[in-house]
Order: structure tokens, then sequence, then C-alpha cells
């Protein structure tokens, strides 16, 4: 199904199917938080529409019922290079730094089974439920130090670099055993690696940096067992050096960035909806886990959708998904699915938990869906119980969004708060 299935009644839906559908009419938002009004009349028009990006057959999801079939489908892949077109296109260099198994070491979100069914299976003993409520305690030791240093220093403040950037990254440093004494350094290493401001030069040199004190790191804890996660792995696991690094550094990126965006956004879209933060101000206890969930599904903030590759030819409802075409499940648009939610562009903190896509589906589901959720829960309660009268320093339309990442957010938050 395309756009161009859509009336002849419809200006810009009629419009619409005379242009060809480009990757940046996809993360375009009309706000803040909504999503472009074109990827608004795909999802309208139907739940899989055929893109053609460069030489490459693109297919888009907006559909949260078939974007869980089709995640859930062995015959799609997470693995790129599976695709033998698409690894043809790498120059020799190329493909020596990104398709071979040594330089992809540990980075099992781009691994199938039954590579990535042992790389789960040794993580998800780490990520159970119960250890990640034991971290709630050193959870809310970080957060409360981070508020703390807020208050000394007194408003205004940027919460993005003062509470959302380190908040993920000493979390991080908790449940990979970073010892106390090098987390200044790890932490201002993991803000430059994620800052779109720091050119490729910097990046080649902070990563080097990180992968040289993450290999030490493994070395330490396969000399000294702590209770952490690397200690655990070093201990119990076959995994190589090779692979806890590039284990290490995946959970360092994927956990840092998107939960620092969440904080941010989150803040930014209950100062938005004042009825609700107050609702949530009112009543944190009641209110809490539904208000992370709606937060979740309604910031959406995977802007580039979640990527597959067709191993085989796959049939889903009239649409022929063939050997080699790439699909991308829109997280935004199924997010924002009518059939699965209620009104789905309205903000409410007490909506009944709906399904969302913001962790993935299927094998590849977040492992830290949890530990996230946990940050979230703990950092918007205290913000809100010792920040009185939390709001923005700036008027709203100079808080600028980021436009050129893969994740959604916004780079400065400045606020205030009454003093007493």
């Amino acid at each position: 199904m395309t756009d161009a299935m859509t009336t002849a009644s419809d200006p810009d839906a009629a419009l619409d199917a005379m242009r060809p559908v480009l990757p940046g009419d996809l993360m375009e938002r009309s706000g803040t938080f909504d999503p472009s009004p074109r990827l608004a009349r795909l999802s309208a028009a139907g739940p899989i529409h055929k893109i053609e990006h460069h030489d490459e057959t693109l297919w888009l999801v907006t559909s949260q019922g078939t974007a869980r079939t089709l995640l859930a489908d062995p015959r799609m892949s997470a693995d790129r290079f599976k695709v033998k077109r698409l690894r043809d296109k790498l120059t020799p260099e190329m493909r020596d730094k990104f398709a071979d198994a040594e330089s992809r070491a540990g980075s099992f979100i781009t691994t199938d089974p039954p590579e990535h069914t042992r790389y789960r299976r040794l993580l998800a003993r780490q990520f159970t439920m119960r250890r990640m409520r034991a971290l709630t305690e050193q959870i809310e030791d970080i957060v409360t130090a981070r508020i703390d240093a807020m208050i000394a220093a007194g408003p205004p403040a940027d919460l993005i670099r003062d509470f959302a950037l380190p908040v993920p990254s000493l979390v991080i440093c908790e449940l990979l055993g970073v010892p106390v004494a090098d987390r200044g350094h790890f932490q201002d290493d993991t803000i430059e690696l994620l800052d779109m401001a720091t050119d490729l030069d910097g990046l080649i040199e902070v990563g080097t940096r990180m992968h040289r004190y993450m290999w030490g790191l493994v070395q330490e804890k396969r000399a000294n067992r702590a209770d952490d996660l690397l200690s655990e792995l070093a201990a119990t696991s076959d995994m190589s050096d090779d692979e806890m690094v590039g284990l290490a550094n995946l959970l360092l990126i994927a956990g840092h960035e998107t939960t620092t965006n969440m904080l941010g956004l989150g803040v930014l879209v209950l100062l938005d909806h004042p009825e609700q933060l107050n609702a949530l101000r009112e009543d944190p206890g009641g209110l809490m886990d539904t208000a992370v969930e709606e937060m979740l599904r309604y910031l959406s903030i995977i802007d580039t959708g979640i990527v597959r590759y067709a191993v085989e030819d796959i049939e889903i409802g009239d649409v022929m998904i063939l050997e080699g075409d790439t699909v991308m499940c829109s997280v935004i648009a199924t997010n924002r699915d009518a059939a699965e939610c209620p009104a789905p562009d309205e903000f409410r903190i007490d909506r009944p938990r709906s399904r969302h896509l913001s962790f993935g589906h299927g094998v590849h589901q977040c492992l830290g869906n949890e530990l996230a959720r946990i940050e979230m829960s703990v950092s918007f309660r205290e913000l809100l119980r010792r920040l009185p009268g939390l709001r923005l320093a700036v008027p709203a339309e100079e808080v600028r969004v980021r436009t050129t990442s893969t994740i959604f957010g916004v780079k400065h938050l400045p606020i205030t708060w009454d003093v007493p």
C-alpha cells in the first residue's frame, strides 16, 4: 500500500502521491512532539508503504500490528551485511572496519540467532527485574546528588547538562563497575562521544580512549571480581575480551543517549501540559508508572525507526517484501496507531497502559527497559518534589530540538524554579 491509495478528495494526499517520499519527510516533525503531516497521512493511508530510496527498496511500516508481525519474523534480519548487495557496496577498507567479526564483537543488536541468542542468554541474567530494582537505591543517590548540585548552584540551570546527561552516565558506571575515582573523566568522555558537535577527529580520539579504558577495566574485572555486570560476565561466561569491551561500549551508548533524551523531553512535555504536571506532582505514587509509559509512547525518540532486512521473500497482507529489501518500522507512527491507542495524539498520564514499540519487539526487545523505567520514575519524582515551581527559564519557542540525530531530543533545556 502507498500514499497513492488515498483519495483525490484530499489535496495534500494527492500531492503526496505525485512526489517521492524522502527520509527527511519521515523524521521531520510538525511540532516538538508530533509526527510530520506527511507521515501522519501515510499512517492513515495504510499499514505499509513502498519507498524508493536511492537505488534501494525501502518499506515503511506505520501500523503497530504489522510492525510487530515483521519484527517477530525470523526472516527479518538485524544484520544488514547478510544482504549481499548491501555488503557488496562496501569498499574493502569499510568491510574490514564494519563487517568483520572482530570489529563487531559484542554488538549483539546487529546479530541474529543463534549468535544473538548466546549474547541475550548471558545478559538476561544480569538484567533481571530483581537486579534492576536492586539498583534503585543507587539511582536515587545519583539523582539526589545531581539535584543537590543544581540547588546549591541556584537557578537557572541547563537540565540536559546538569542532570539528564550525567544521571544515565553515572548509572551505567554503577552497572559496569567503573571505579568512583574514574567516573569524572568517564562521564566527560561519554558526553563528548555523544555530542553532535564533536568532529570526526574528536570522535576517533575519544572512541580510542574509551576503548582503551574499557579494555583495562575488563582486565581488572577478570583479576578482581566485584558485584557488577562486567565482573559477573568475566567470571561466568565464555565471552572474549573483545566481546566484553564491545558489549560495554554498546551498553554505554544505547543506555545513555536514549535515557538522556527521555529525561529532557519528559520534563519538556510536562511543562507543555501544566495540568498533567500538577496531577503528577500531587499523586506521583498513583500516576508515575502510567506517566512514564505515556512518555515512552508519546515522545517516541527513535526518529529513524527500527530497521530490518529481508533474508527471504515475505508476504504480508497484499504486499510482497522481496529478499534484500529494507524494512523500517516507524516508532512514532506505530506508537500513534489509533487501533492500539484511542486519541493517540493526546498526552494523558492517566492513560491505561497501551502497547508501544519504544523498546522494540521480538528477540531484540531492549534488555534495559526496566532500568530505563526506574531511572525515569526516580528522576521525575525527585525533580517535581524538590524543584517547586519548575518551569522553563526561556520562552518555549527558544528551546531547540535536535534535527540531525537518529535520537530525537533537545540539546539544552534552561529551567528555573522557586527558591525559598
